[in-house]
This record gives C-alpha cells, sequence and structure tokens, in this order.
C-alpha cells in the first residue's frame, strides 16, 4: 500500500479482472517453390520481410523466362509484397513431386502462418519430365489437394490455388484442379507480369492483395473489386457471359477494366456457397478466441469462470461488430456468447471441460447489387 503524506487526491491504477483478446494476424503467408538460387544450403524454409531478404536468400531471376519453373517462386514472392504483404515464409524444395509434402509439413509448426500457396508454371516440371495439366489425377492436383487437406487440418489457414487455362479451353473442370473445400479459393487466369507473354500465377499476387485488404479495411471486406499491381495483363480475357459459369462453379476470375487487373471473384471453392471472407472471419475469430482463453486451463471450473469466459468473448466480439465484421444493428443481434449450467451440466464438469457456446453472424459481400428501375411521370412543381 502507497504511503500518503500530503493531503490531496491521487489516483491509483486497479489491476483489471478481464484478460482482453487479441485478435491474431491474418496476412502471412507462407509459399513453397523452386528458388532461383540457395545462398544457404543449410536451410530450405526462412522467414522473409522483404523482397531484399528474399533476393539475399533465394535469389532473383524474376525476369528469366527461360527458366519458367525456378523464376515463378521469386515473381509470386515479388508480387506478394508488391501488392501489401508485410512478412512469409518461403519453403524450397528442388523438386517439387518428391520434396513438396515435406515442405508442406513444415509449415504445421509455424503458427502465424494464415495464407498458403505453391504458385505453378503453366507447364509444371517434376522429376525432369514436363507436364500440362489436363484435370485427372496428376501432380498439379496431387499438390493442390494436398494444400487444402493441410489447410482442413490446420484450421487456421487459408489456400489461395492458380487455375489453369489449356490452350483455351475454359472447362471448370479442367481450371480447378483441386477438391472442394471451405478451406481455400481458386482464381484464374495466369497474370501477364511483363508485357510479353510471361504469364505467371496468380496466387502470389493474390496473397498480397489479402494482405493488402485486411490491413487497410480489415479481414470481414472480400478480397475482390481490387487492383492487382505490378501485372500488364491477364493470359486469357474473359467476358461478364464467360465468368457466369466459372463463378456458378467457385472459380474466381481476374478481369481487364479500363487496363487494370482486377480480383473479380470471392467465392471459396466449397460445394454449398461460401464467400472467402465470411471463412476467413471464421477462421480469425476461432483463432482469437482459442489464444485468448489459454488463461482458462486449470482455473476452477465455477460460475465465476463461466462469467470470465463470456465477459471476455463478448468484449472480443464487441469490438468486431463496431469495426463492422458482424452483421446486426445491435450486438445482440451479431452475436451472443453462453456458458452456464446448461451448457456445463455435472456430467462435463466431471471430466474436466468447460464449453462455451458462441455464434457470430458474419457480413457477407453484395456480390450482386441490383436496381429496380421503372418509368413514371412526375408531378409538375
Amino acid at each position: 500500500m502507497a504511503k500518503y503524506l500530503t493531503p490531496g487526491v491521487y489516483v491509483e491504477e486497479a489491476p483489471s479482472v478481464s484478460r482482453p483478446i487479441t485478435g491474431v494476424g491474418t496476412t502471412i503467408a507462407g509459399f513453397i517453390g523452386v528458388a532461383p538460387v540457395i545462398s544457404d544450403p543449410k536451410g530450405g524454409l526462412k522467414p522473409v520481410n522483404n523482397w531484399r531478404e528474399f533476393k539475399k536468400y533465394f535469389g532473383d531471376n524474376i525476369d528469366d523466362k527461360g527458366n519458367n519453373n525456378k523464376n515463378v517462386l521469386a515473381n509470386a514472392v515479388f508480387g506478394f509484397f508488391y501488392n501489401g504483404g508485410t512478412r512469409c515464409w518461403v519453403a524450397h524444395v528442388t523438386d517439387l513431386s518428391k520434396d513438396f509434402q515435406t515442405a508442406l509439413d513444415s509449415f504445421k509448426a509455424i503458427d502465424e502462418i494464415s495464407l498458403v500457396a505453391v504458385p505453378l508454371p503453366l507447364n509444371l516440371t517434376t522429376g525432369g519430365t514436363t507436364e500440362n495439366a489436363t484435370g485427372g489425377d496428376n501432380i498439379r492436383k496431387q499438390i493442390n489437394d494436398a494444400v487444402l487437406t493441410h489447410c482442413e487440418d490446420m484450421k487456421d489457414r487459408f489456400a489461395i490455388i492458380d487455375g489453369l487455362d489449356v490452350q483455351g479451353n475454359l472447362d471448370p473442370s479442367i481450371i480447378s484442379s483441386a477438391k472442394t473445400s471451405q478451406y481455400g479459393a481458386v482464381y484464374f487466369p495466369y497474370l501477364d507480369v511483363d508485357g510479353k507473354g510471361n504469364y505467371m500465377p496468380p496466387s502470389g499476387y493474390l496473397a498480397g492483395v489479402y494482405a493488402r485488404v485486411d490491413t487497410e479495411r480489415g479481414i470481414h471486406k472480400a478480397p475482390a473489386n481490387e487492383m492487382i499491381r505490378g501485372v500488364q495483363g491477364v493470359q486469357v480475357v474473359i467476358d461478364k457471359f464467360q465468368q457466369g459459369n466459372l463463378n456458378e462453379n467457385k472459380i474466381n476470375v481476374i478481369r481487364l477494366f479500363n487496363g487494370n487487373v482486377t480480383v473479380w471473384g470471392a467465392r471459396t471453392i466449397n460445394e454449398n456457397l461460401e464467400y472467402i471472407n465470411v471463412r476467413r472471419t471464421l477462421i480469425y475469430l476461432s483463432e482469437s478466441i482459442d489464444r485468448g482463453t489459454q488463461w482458462a486451463i486449470f482455473e476452477p471450473n465455477t460460475p465465476a469462470l463461466w462469467q470470465k469466459i463470456i465477459r471476455n468473448v463478448s468484449d472480443f466480439l464487441l469490438v468486431q461488430w463496431r469495426s463492422g465484421a458482424l452483421f446486426g444493428n445491435t450486438p445482440q443481434e451479431a452475436f451472443y456468447v453462453k456458458c452456464d449450467a446448461e451448457t456445463n451440466p455435472p456430467e462435463l464438469r466431471e471430466q474436466g471441460q468447460v464449453k462455451a457456446e458462441v455464434a457470430v453472424s458474419i457480413v457477407k459481400p453484395a456480390e450482386f447489387v441490383i436496381f429496380s428501375i421503372s418509368q413514371t411521370t412526375l408531378p409538375s412543381r
């Protein structure tokens, strides 16, 4: 207790009984690919904070059109930073077919990764042979499916998949060589990075767009109707009629509007209609609440603990509602948190468990903006 000698008013800071939940990061990407050069042979997995660091560890030949396999990763990471990314992890492999799964497994220990991309060249060379993805059981589909499975198992990250066109064939089953999943999105077509027909996969650039939108607007904003920086055009120009079939098949089209390369889709590969920002917001909320309530482990399982959990989670969700991430005119319409004797009956408490029920109403994007216009005669004034 402080000792006061002079009469007056004193203000003391009282320790808070609340443990505020801090939102987890959502902008850090993990990349897997064949690096141009390896300056450090001891490690193929590196954290990279800017383009200069990437060049230091892995070299820079993004303009080398001759070796398509080796300049793809460099272009993807460059596109990530150029479009707003600030930090990523890069796992180098010498052969995707042999080393890919080991590199992907190394991401499991890195909690901060929230986006995963494996940028693949148009002509994928593996094991000394070159193949064009034509659907079916090929290495491209195996890689895409493995990335999606990784994100589904981890439940704290989202996959960005490159959609591939084969000689002008816009068949969705060929473009999207990946299984259905809530934890990933497909983008099409490839990007013209230099105006000379040097087409590169969009996944790295899209990861940067995700990071930029998360930072400027929030994760609840769909990463769509956003310009992709640092590219000159697209491999295939898609019009609105062609996009209809692709959009219906959960393929997010990148389109050209007045010379600007623009992301024009926001759907996951889920069988049912689900938007990217909805799934990523749910991942964000779940992971933030998970990490932010670790203090409750081994606490006495009493109504006092239940009230603390309700208060902490509700305070966090209130912040999300005020930021525009949750739908509702009032907090009561946007979310609820229940943790009481009903959710924690005696048999559950005997097993050492405490259960809280959380429900949220996440904002969905206005994908179709419709105006009903009719003709009328206005009265004269």
